[in-house]
């Protein structure tokens, strides 16, 4: 038995957040919205690019992830950064890691979300 891949990540919103999580997953960060299972529908909504996935789930007792995040890779650091500024997001810069431009910032609910852009 070995681990092979990350198949998704999810992050929990309140309860009727989902057009809030479409304006910044999707509008925002450019992300496609993916059809659910039906068994799944309606609460909740899934984002996709390329290989990343990311299913937003409702959790009746949310509470923001400030600490535990996704990290999400990013072709232009600098132009999503100028973009999350300009809609009002906060963005912290974090400690340096070798190999990669980074920032931190939170989505409309209070969850953190990393983006790096390797250099």
């Amino acid at each position: 038995m070995a681990i092979v891949g990350l198949d998704h990540i999810q992050i929990a919103i309140p309860e009727g957040g989902e057009g809030k999580a479409r304006a910044f997953y999707g509008d925002m960060l450019g992300m496609h919205e993916a059809p659910k299972p039906d068994n799944l529908a309606p609460s909740g909504c899934w984002f996709e690019r390329g290989s990343v996935s990311l299913h937003i789930g409702i959790d009746p007792d949310f509470m923001p992830a400030r600490k535990a995040h996704p990290a999400l890779l990013v072709d232009d650091l600098g132009a999503l950064r100028d973009r999350l500024e300009a809609a009002g997001y906060e963005i912290d810069d974090g400690k340096p890691i070798n190999g990669y431009s980074r920032c931190f910032s939170f989505d409309p609910f209070g969850n953190r979300i990393e983006f790096m852009e390797r250099v």
